[in-house]
């Protein structure tokens, strides 16, 4: 009995990983081997990146706040330390966007503490 593949499967799948390596550099668009490691390679950078802008974001957010605050004569922790025993739950991100934007809106904020 002769072996038998299914090579339309076979390029098929081939054919969807350099679709999606279009665009890249050299080899890494044409070639198979080195545009599916870099495929993949892209996609664990993806994944692992989707994590750090939370933590990157969140890091702006606290050095925005914390330069605003100064202007009243307080310190990021101590802010936020006020802001949770006044009850007012707002966020980092609102805080930052407050601040950066809405001057007014931030300073009502911190006279309320």
């Amino acid at each position: 009995m002769p072996r038998s593949v299914n090579s339309v499967a076979s390029r098929a799948r081939r054919k969807k990983i350099l679709k999606r390596t279009r665009g890249q550099f050299g080899r890494r668009k044409n070639v198979w081997t080195v545009a599916k490691n870099s495929w993949e390679k892209g996609q664990l950078y993806a994944y692992r990146d989707r994590k750090a802008k939370k933590r990157s974001f969140r890091a702006l957010w606290i050095a925005r706040i914390n330069a605003a605050v100064r202007q009243y004569g307080l310190s990021y922790s101590q802010f936020m330390g006020k802001l949770a025993k006044a009850n007012i739950q707002l966020n980092r991100k609102v805080l930052a966007d407050l601040a950066m934007n809405n001057p007014e809106a931030f300073k009502a904020v911190v006279n309320q503490l």
